[in-house]
């Protein structure tokens, strides 16, 4: 594997602007009429909110990640897609590189809308 190329160089005040919190993962839907899309229900503690994402044919089972904490980018314009409003990204580590991508998830439980960074 190679990766993908760094990216342009940002200062630390554009990496201030993410605001990257740490999600549970209720539940995982299809997007109705989309080939690749699933609709995320994550909890960020004190809200929850749908987040879509293009997943569907990376997973046997997208369901299985149901349950389970990753990182979200929350401060992200919402967007509409196939008729869904999302409100943020999920990180998946692999995507750009050609890897089968997985979620980018805090190596231990922490409480939902921690703060990454």
């Amino acid at each position: 594997m190679t990766p993908a190329p760094i990216k342009p160089e940002i200062t630390i005040d554009d990496l201030n602007k993410l605001d990257i919190r740490v999600g549970t993962i209720l539940s995982v839907e299809d997007v109705p009429g989309a080939d690749k899309l699933v609709q995320l229900r994550v909890s960020f503690g004190d809200h929850e909110r749908t987040i879509v994402s293009g997943m569907k044919q990376e997973r046997a089972n997208p369901k299985e990640i149901e349950g389970r904490q990753a990182l979200f980018v929350v401060n992200l314009a919402p967007r509409k897609m196939k008729g869904v409003m999302s409100h943020g990204m999920v990180f998946d580590l692999g995507y750009a590189d050609g890897v089968l991508p997985v979620l980018a998830v805090p190596e231990a439980p922490v409480p939902d809308g921690t703060r990454a960074g």
